[in-house]
């Protein structure tokens, strides 16, 4: 966000951050973070909302309405000027240590022995510190004696994830993907800081491009977004899979993953692994030994409602 923008701040709790930050749509046009103002405490969290104009009642009261707790608590609103919030949001982040993997926003020294990834504070999230990134590089880091020939990223974000599995499996193909053309110049931006090479990188709704399509079966789909999109998108993710796959899936809520599990095992994807981080969970699956093939075309505007054959 360039130019200048207005604040609102309201309290919240973590329950309520969460489920702001699980929501798929939000119908609000705005960069809206939360953060913990006391540490470990769940009731003292803030949300902050950046407008490119003053928000109107109607806009205030919608905010609201994703903090019940706040009752009668005054909104507070100002005016800011120019800044890059998700840039602000990312900087000071402690480096994270993860298996293999050293990653961090700054210029700190990589320890002997591990794979350093310099994710610059920037304009994609994923610098590796939320509990599904760092749980999706440790699932990662614990399948390195598996054997990978083609794998995809999908909704990569900053890279990280398929910059992780180029260096566990440097002979592999491997796919980065997202929706936001942004993600992909990011990505891009970041392969050229860390010294990563071959990823191929495509800007794409789910798996729906025809280059994707064009590329599969893949032996290991990485999938970190929400858990709305990871349920709607299980026909089109389990049909890139390749026979006995590894899908690798966060973005959800402990509280979410029963359905998230539901709608995969439906498409012959069974669960084998759940990382538990704080209320988040990473999952893997194994992909049934013969390739998923759905009964009906891919529809971009409509994935829900599908009538599968197994």
């Amino acid at each position: 966000m360039s130019a200048d923008s207005w604040k609102l701040t309201l309290p919240c709790t973590r329950d309520e951050a969460e489920a702001i930050d699980a929501a798929d749509d939000l119908a609000i046009e705005a960069v809206i973070m939360t953060t913990e103002e006391i540490e470990d405490d769940r009731e003292h969290w803030r949300l902050d909302a950046y407008f490119e104009t003053e928000p109107d009642a109607a806009t205030i009261a919608a905010i609201r309405a994703l903090v019940p707790s706040a009752g009668d608590h005054p909104a507070t609103v100002e005016h800011v000027p120019a800044q890059d919030w998700v840039t602000i949001s990312q900087a000071g982040l402690e480096p994270l240590s993860v298996g293999r993997f050293f990653v961090h926003t700054g210029d700190e020294a990589v320890p002997e022995g591990l794979r350093g990834f310099h994710i610059p504070a920037g304009r994609a999230f994923g610098t590796g510190h939320h509990e599904t990134t760092s749980g999706c590089l440790a699932m990662l880091d614990a399948m390195a004696s598996e054997t990978v020939v083609n794998a995809i990223d999908v909704g990569t974000g900053t890279g990280l994830l398929a910059f992780a599995a180029r260096h566990l499996w440097p002979e592999a193909k491997i796919v980065a993907t997202d929706i936001d053309p942004i993600a992909i110049d990011v990505t891009a931006e970041n392969a050229a800081i860390n010294g990563v090479d071959g990823v191929e990188l495509i800007v794409a709704d789910g798996a729906l491009a025809d280059p994707i399509m064009a590329g599969a079966p893949y032996d290991l789909v990485i999938a970190n977004i929400l858990a709305g999109p990871l349920i709607s998108m299980a026909p089109e993710l389990a049909a890139i899979a390749g026979p006995g796959a590894t899908l690798v899936l966060a973005g959800l809520l402990e509280t979410q993953r029963a359905d998230v599990v539901a709608a995969y095992d439906a498409c012959g994807c069974a669960l084998e692994t759940v990382d538990r981080r704080g209320d988040w969970s990473v999952l893997r699956l194994r992909a049934a030994k013969e390739r998923f093939v759905p009964n009906a075309p891919f529809d971009p505007k409509g994935r829900d409602g599908w009538a599968l054959d197994i």
